[in-house]
């Protein structure tokens, strides 16, 4: 009989797991089935890479385990995407997600559902996440706010990098004078600009 794999977690090392593993081994046994034990100690939920938890995917991945078992779902996950996520990746291995204190089981139409549900919300989060992200920024640039790299250099300094140029100083010497790097002084003088166009255009060799 293939086993199934039980996994605890506690956030804290003066916390104990001993409650979720009595569950979960009561569980595997009053089915008869063989249980393997990942346990998490001292770990924080929102971290998505855990050691025992890490382990227990490797043997979900080998298919080795017929059903994941938790007594519940914050133990397996802190954030609504990364439980549909892991949830996803057993129902793809055809691997059972049973969440003792919550009575799911993904093995049952009632479970996927609940499973289906999860990965609306989990959607619909990253939707409303995404329209606040666009909405701050949107208002920001109303208020002169700009995105993107910051300027490394003002006016009078791309000026004074063209003059440079021009009175034949090579990247490296200019780059040095000016306390920016190579990339930036060839930058501005492929730009041209106020102080016109660039004497003489950097090689592939200078910028680099």
């Amino acid at each position: 009989m293939q086993p199934i794999a039980v996994y605890a977690r506690v956030s804290t090392s003066e916390q104990d797991t001993e409650a979720q593993v009595h569950a979960l081994t009561r569980y595997a046994l009053d089915r008869g089935v063989p249980a393997l034990e990942f346990v998490d100690i001292g770990v924080s939920g929102a971290k998505g890479s855990r050691p025992a938890l890490d382990a227990m995917m490797r043997e979900v991945r080998r298919r080795r385990v017929s059903a994941v078992v938790v007594t519940k779902l914050d133990r397996l996950a802190r954030s609504v995407h990364h439980l549909t996520a892991l949830a996803a990746e057993l129902e793809a291995l055809g691997v059972a997600l049973v969440v003792l204190d919550q009575a799911l089981d993904t093995s049952t139409p009632a479970g996927r559902l609940l499973f289906h549900v999860l990965g609306s919300i989990a959607e619909f989060e990253r939707s409303l996440i995404l329209e606040r992200v666009r909405a701050g920024q949107a208002a920001a640039r109303r208020r002169g706010v700009r995105f993107g790299r910051p300027e490394t250099t003002d006016r009078g300094s791309r000026e004074r990098i063209k003059r440079l140029r021009e009175h034949g100083r090579t990247l490296a010497e200019i780059a040095e004078l000016m306390r920016v790097s190579r990339r930036t002084v060839a930058r501005v003088l492929a730009a041209g600009g106020p102080a016109g166009p660039a004497a003489e255009a950097p090689s592939d060799a200078e910028a680099a």
